[in-house]
């Protein structure tokens, strides 16, 4: 099946993506091998942190019924606001079974800089040694968590968002349907980045980079396969785990859903926000012309980059009442 093309101008940074993170093709038997290698990409806080005009913390807090306690960074602005700041729950991406929280802390130092927000970066468990949604519930006891600190935060409880790319985005998506479901903390908006949202892996988008692309279906399928076991396929598989299970997307929070159209998750993520407003909720969709997965990070200074982020950045005005 013929892939769409890439755009040229990011086709560079795609590269050098792919060159970065595809060192050890991603199978069963290869994640931790996988996981060691991701440990290595991202620096640590101190260094995102460096020269800029934020604070950063880390605590443990409480995790859900019967689970560990769960790791946070909370970053802030330098300078406190005089009134309650934006909140954002950054959840990371790695398909649920790579990667750690500072995935998304350079995300939350932008935004803490940029928006005065006040973010919290979860360490939630990830799989096949935790079985989805134990990803989702980590996720959610983080936000229950913001919600009943946010005067020790500075966090204007009216305006949180739960945010993340790829897995992140799914997780995003579930911890919305969660909040939902479970009459939990209001949620202000959800930041839907290229979202992993369908454990069946069968669109045409998914079979159009099959063996190609930053993330493609035979990575995709390992993730899957970790996450939801033999449930995969079946009704058995959780919504919290793969949100495009969900029976209902109605009444859920704003939703802001933007991908490329040259990767993975374009047709999952096109058909979730039609059943958004097919359900009379709101969401704002995005599908960007020759982007690869992620491209908008990974090549910043190309213009399809430059719009999807500026796009991007308009939503959150929008949904945080800031300048």
């Amino acid at each position: 099946m013929r892939p769409v093309p890439y755009d040229p101008e990011l086709v560079p940074g795609l590269e050098a993506f792919v060159g970065l993170v595809e060192i050890i093709p991603l199978r069963a038997d290869t994640i931790l091998a996988n996981r060691a290698h991701f440990a290595t990409i991202i620096p640590p806080i101190e260094q995102q942190a460096a020269g800029r005009a934020v604070t950063w913390e880390n605590r443990v807090i409480p995790g859900p019924a019967g689970a560990p306690d769960i790791e946070i960074t909370i970053v802030r602005p330098r300078d406190a606001a005089t009134r309650p700041a934006p909140g954002v729950l950054s959840i990371h991406g790695g398909g649920m079974v790579l990667g750690t929280r500072f995935f998304g802390t350079p995300e939350l130092i932008d935004l803490a800089e940029r928006f005065g927000a006040v973010g919290v970066a979860v360490e939630y468990r990830l799989a096949p040694e935790h079985p989805g949604p134990a990803q989702a519930e980590d996720c959610y006891a983080a936000l229950e968590w913001m919600a009943a600190n946010t005067a020790e935060l500075g966090i204007d409880p009216d305006r949180i968002i739960a945010s993340g790319a790829s897995a992140g985005g799914g997780l995003s998506a579930a911890v919305a349907l969660l909040s939902r479901d479970r009459g939990g903390p209001r949620l202000a908006g959800q930041l839907l980045a290229c979202p992993m949202l369908d454990d069946r892996n069968e669109t045409v988008s998914a079979r159009q980079y099959d063996g190609i692309g930053a993330w493609d279906r035979h990575n995709n399928d390992t993730a899957w396969d970790a996450i939801a076991g033999a449930d995969r396929f079946t009704d058995r598989v959780s919504p919290y785990a793969a949100p495009a299970r969900a029976a209902s997307l109605a009444g859920l929070a704003p939703a802001y859903i933007d991908v490329g159209a040259a990767e993975t998750f374009r047709d999952e993520a096109v058909e979730y926000a039609l059943r958004i407003w097919a359900a009379g909720g709101q969401a704002e969709l995005h599908v960007w012309a020759g982007g690869y997965h992620g491209f908008s990070g990974f090549s910043p200074d190309a213009a399809v980059s430059r719009a999807a982020n500026a796009a991007r950045d308009s939503w959150l005005r929008r949904v945080l009442g800031t300048p």
